[in-house]
């Protein structure tokens, strides 16, 4: 059988190229470095930002004036994974107009040192601990035994900052997590956390509610990051599915001419060939030219495409030490950095993912799910980088359809929502940010917003767009507004985090997609309002509401905007403004823009549209009929929400929700009012 790739963009975007992100001050800082410079000395401080904006060097700066002006003895700074320890090597930070330099002395960079992450190299943090020596790199898992060893207490005093902080999370079985929660109580350290995806793969929280308030937070998006560079001005992301074998033709998923990182398959995976991960490897090299050979020099694959081309393929996935040893080093060579010949196509299984830096990659191809939404962002990171030349990146999740047996079906469904949902969430993650309103006659435009055509109309719900903040600020009528700071706080900075955790939730995406009966408010008010009960529990009822109504606003807002705009227009200005363009469309061609509108959207019915374009239909028709085996029947949790919602509405309107009505969403406030009251009845209320 042969694959059928059908490549369907679900995100393209566009950005103007302004060139802002990239340039520096007078201290030799990016704008995102100089934001987060700027909040230096906080004692909590957590950077919000994607791969590239450069969360590396912005520590070194933070780091730096806390050691020379803040009286703190010593910086730590702890990462993933080895590889990642590269980003902290020396750097003259004194050429580019900064007061000191980074350094690091090479027997304290311990992610370069050889041996596992116990034994020598814990006792290493120890020797550290007892000099006069500044910085020390290490890996998360050498500082957690380090803790185990030497206890918190030894750490005072000190800035201890974590990069990739999604890793740490508040369960308790977390050693990360709950060694910084230890940290954070007794009060005596600094910490800097860095990430570029705020939220896990598993939907636990990074940090406990009590621990995540002492952070003071540095907000860069991606919007800002990629309107501001100098060549990378479209980025596209999209899931694909094939049947049959993804090796036999998968030159068809790509092109030679691009800079690509191949991610192939867990050797578990469904998407496997199950005859081992070298021969896959070989596999997808005969299928791309004829082997010929390997460079003595770096160790690179060389093929021989049908044009006369040489390939050079640098192959991770072979971990003999010798041979993996020297690719590896090959691809670290920064002699080779802004060599865009260097290699062209880089195949690996576990690596080439956070924290791994080539510049000139165009395509990053994915075949089979990976294990979180945290990965595929991550992986997205790898294609985002701006290099002269690069002006289209994308990313491709190639997903094999479902066979016929049961059980594939089941594991078939599950990477699809997963796919869906990685892709409703990067939508989110690159479009602007969203400020809301509510609509009232005080209202007045505010400086530095663009209201369209006619600008500021008092009599209407605007939305305006400040083009260098990448900001939309946007009345509603009817939405609720934060009482607590803290509703206040999550409805500025943490609306992507919700929304991540809501495009997680299986039954949400599930009865999006393929319940022909669903009430869209049953998942924009229900599953949203438990969501959010759930991840954030200290908030109150009436905040709550407020979460729920401004996370379902921006999430369907995003989503109408995509539709109205694809296609971008003809021109590369109409493009840069597309999304813009299409939420202003949205606004107007709706009667009145009101949070009960905004309610009535189905989250997820864009995504189904693409669905329905990408999967074979008899497949199509097979995940329908397995969502619709699992529907279950309304639950005393949902019976009393919709008993609640029911009560409003009749303060409202002055009559109870018919269970005749014509409207769906009054009559399942009807029917969730009368279960409630069955519930109460048969005592299932405490």
């Amino acid at each position: 059988m042969t694959i059928e790739v059908k490549s369907i963009p679900s995100v393209s975007v566009s950005y103007a190229r302004n060139g802002s992100s990239t340039k520096a001050n007078a201290f030799g800082m990016r704008p995102m470095q100089e934001r987060a410079y700027e909040r230096r000395g906080e004692q909590y401080l957590l950077i919000k930002s994607p791969p590239a904006s450069g969360k590396s060097r912005a520590l070194m700066f933070i780091a730096l004036d806390k050691l020379h002006n803040q009286s703190l003895k010593q910086a730590i700074v702890v990462v993933p994974e080895k590889s990642i320890g590269a980003s902290f090597h020396n750097e003259p930070l004194t050429k580019f107009g900064f007061f000191a330099d980074w350094i690091v002395a090479p027997k304290w960079n311990l992610c370069d040192a050889p041996g596992s992450d116990n034994g020598g190299k814990v006792n290493s943090v120890g020797a550290f601990l007892e000099s006069d020596d500044k910085v020390l790199v290490c890996t998360h898992a050498t500082f957690r035994f380090a803790v185990d060893k030497f206890g918190i207490e030894k750490f005072d005093d000190r800035l201890i900052a974590v990069d990739e902080f999604h890793h740490v999370s508040a369960n308790p079985d977390n050693k990360l997590g709950l060694h910084l929660g230890q940290l954070i109580v007794r009060d005596k350290v600094h910490i800097v956390a860095m990430t570029g995806s705020y939220f896990r793969g598993d939907a636990e929280a990074v940090l406990a509610p009590q621990d995540e308030s002492k952070f003071d937070k540095v907000l860069y998006t991606y919007y800002e990051q990629l309107n501001g560079y100098e060549y990378l001005k479209q980025l596209d992301i999209g899931y694909c599915f094939y049947s049959g074998s993804y090796v036999h033709d998968i030159s068809d998923a790509l092109s030679v001419s691009e800079k690509t990182i191949i991610h192939i398959p867990n050797v578990n995976s469904r998407e496997s060939t199950k005859r081992g991960k070298t021969t896959e490897v070989s596999e997808i090299m005969d299928a791309l030219g004829s082997w010929e050979g390997k460079d003595p020099v770096t160790g690179f694959d060389l093929l021989k495409c049908a044009d006369g081309r040489i390939l050079r393929i640098a192959d991770l996935v072979d971990d003999g030490p010798d041979r993996h040893a020297k690719v590896l080093a090959s691809l670290k060579d920064p002699a080779q950095k802004n060599n865009r010949e260097h290699v062209d196509i880089i195949i690996a299984l576990g690596m080439a993912k956070e924290g791994f830096d080539w510049i000139w990659c165009d395509h990053a191809l994915t075949i089979g799910y990976r294990s979180s939404l945290t990965e595929i962002v991550q992986i997205i990171g790898r294609a985002t980088r701006d290099a002269p030349g690069k002006t289209r990146a994308r990313f491709s999740n190639l997903i094999a359809e479902p066979d016929a047996s049961e059980e594939a079906v089941k594991e078939a469904v599950n990477d699809t929502l997963k796919a869906i949902a990685a892709s409703l969430l990067m939508e989110q993650v690159l479009a602007p940010r969203f400020e809301f309103k509510p609509k009232n006659p005080n209202n007045e435009a505010t400086p530095g917003f663009n209201y369209g055509e006619g600008g500021y109309d008092p009599n209407k719900c605007n939305v305006g767009f400040n083009g260098e903040t990448g900001q939309f600020q946007i009345e509603i009528k009817g939405l609720a507004e934060p009482k607590s700071k803290e509703a206040e706080r999550i409805c500025r900075e943490d609306l992507n985090e919700v929304i991540a955790t809501f495009a997680q939730d299986k039954t949400s995406i599930e009865r999006g997609l393929f319940d022909e009966d669903l009430v869209p408010e049953e998942l924009t008010v229900i599953r949203m309002g438990k969501i959010i009960k759930d991840k954030y529990p200290d908030l109150d009822e009436e905040d709550r509401e407020v979460v729920r109504q401004h996370a379902i606003a921006a999430l369907n807002l995003t989503q109408q905007a995509k539709q109205l705009s694809r296609g971008g227009g003809d021109t590369e200005e109409s493009a840069n403004t597309a999304f813009v363009d299409g939420v202003r469309r949205f606004a107007m061609d709706v009667r009145e823009l009101d949070i009960d509108l905004i309610d009535g959207i189905n989250p997820f019915g864009g995504a189904y549209a693409i669905l329905a374009k990408s999967m074979n239909e008899d497949r199509l028709k097979q995940v329908r009929a397995a969502i619709a085996a699992k529907r279950t029947s309304l639950t005393p949790e949902e019976a009393k929400v919709l008993a609640v919602r029911a009560f409003e509405f009749k303060k409202q309107r002055g009559k109870l929700p018919s269970i005749s009505s014509t409207d769906a969403w009054e009559k399942r406030m009807a029917e969730g009012a009368a279960a409630f009251v069955r519930f109460k009845d048969e005592g299932r209320y405490d």
